[in-house]
């Protein structure tokens, strides 16, 4: 019975990449079995309740599908979102993830991520759906992100949000037209309008 549960876990691994405990307990898994492959080195455990196989990818899209399991109704924003989309060359050290207004805000050690506050509204508008190693992950499209940017230029630098800015209309992931609706939306138009109008005289 152990040998077929422990088998079983490692296959579910081997296709979903990470997994919580209660997705392991879905499938008649039990917590013994997970404890037992983690001593035995076979898995890791890098948040409380999250298990993924020890030799699994490590990198920063790994990261997103870590949070978004962690915080399935977050979704991935700001410089997080820019470098998903090679928006920028910033390489943050948390995961930017919003959350809506009134939800409780979680505590997750690892990996760090940075919380800010979304309406419902906002968490679905400009939201792409993303697979990575399996995990559908949240995350707002570079029209959208580059908008929240400048919303939160007082978190992350105006410097962020013109880079977004120049790449998202240089590399055609985002038009006039798109920054001006979710823009408008955002009521940060009348900031927004000059960089965008510079940029495109510019010919980004």
């Amino acid at each position: 019975m152990a040998t077929a549960q422990r088998e079983k876990a490692l296959d579910l691994l081997g296709s979903h990449s990470m997994l919580r405990a209660r997705d392991f307990a879905a499938h008649g898994i039990s917590p013994e079995t997970l404890s037992r492959l983690v001593r035995d080195g076979v898995v890791v455990r890098p948040a409380r309740g999250l298990y993924q196989l020890a030799d699994g990818p490590s990198d920063a899209r790994h990261a997103l599908a870590e949070a978004a399991t962690l915080v399935p109704k977050g979704v991935i924003c700001l410089i997080s979102a820019l470098q998903f989309h090679g928006l920028t060359l910033q390489m943050p050290s948390t995961v930017w993830m919003a959350i809506e207004r009134t939800a409780w805000r979680p505590r997750i050690d690892h990996p760090p991520i940075r919380f800010v506050r979304f309406t419902p509204v906002a968490l679905s508008e400009g939201v792409e759906r993303h697979r990575i190693e399996g995990i559908e992950v949240p995350i707002t499209d570079p029209s959208r992100t580059i908008v929240d940017c400048f919303r939160y230029r007082a978190k992350i630098g105006i410097d962020v949000a013109l880079e977004g800015l120049r790449e998202g209309l240089r590399q055609r992931k985002a038009t006039s037209d798109q920054l001006w609706r979710h823009a408008t939306k955002a009521r940060i138009w009348s900031t927004m309008k000059p960089y965008v109008e510079a940029t495109v005289a510019d010919g980004a």
